[in-house]
């Protein structure tokens, strides 16, 4: 129940802002392509734009994969969808309204995840780590993502840094191994925020 109501309330919050949200971020576009470079797969593979929102990462992931790989992008907001359609993101992949929890994706056939500011909003973001975990092929790439770093969105929002906060590194590192994840990487900067782990 608390979770179909934290879905409901991501569809109102998003389905709102689905229309301006591209010209909005288009200026983070830069930022979300270096951060897919750093995923470094393999053409021919599977990669998933995983919260998609209006699909800024998929024509990198794309880049990546190749014409013989395939890209999703995945967000549970039809208006987001509707959005990333309008603005072309079907020339560079498919898109799939799906609960990131519950992937409608058949086991180990996902080369790479790439997911932007998705995790620390969700209700039960250890069970989206292990679902993300149960569709990636052993030796998947997960990257976590944000354009800016996590000391800047707490200045942003008037709060101090939370000790508690899931990304931090030593709350993030934990939670991945639990769901079978190895943090490769790990930057937490001014100017964005990036974990990379690899499947064990």
């Amino acid at each position: 129940m608390a979770a179909r109501s934290e879905h409901t309330a991501a569809r109102a919050f998003f389905t709102r802002r689905a229309g301006a949200w591209e010209e909005r971020f288009a200026h983070q576009t830069p930022a979300y392509e270096a951060g897919v470079a750093r995923m470094r797969l393999a053409p021919g593979g599977v990669a998933v734009d995983l919260g998609c929102g209006t699909g800024r990462a998929m024509p990198a992931l794309r880049e990546q994969v190749g014409a013989g790989g395939r890209v999703l992008g995945i967000d549970v907001t039809p208006a987001m969808l509707a959005a990333a359609a309008r603005h072309g993101r079907t020339r560079h992949g498919a898109l799939l309204a799906a609960d990131c929890t519950r992937l409608p994706l058949p086991g180990a056939s996902v080369h790479g995840i790439f997911s932007a500011g998705l995790l620390d909003h969700l209700p039960n973001p250890y069970a989206a780590l292990r679902e993300w975990a149960r569709v990636s092929a052993r030796g998947g790439v997960l990257l976590l993502f944000h354009p800016s770093g996590r000391a800047e969105r707490a200045a942003r929002h008037g709060r101090p840094l939370d000790p508690a906060d899931l990304l931090a590194e030593e709350n993030l590192r934990p939670a991945l191994e639990s769901a079978g994840w190895h943090l490769d990487a790990y930057e937490d900067a001014a100017g964005h925020f990036l974990a990379r782990a690899l499947l064990a």
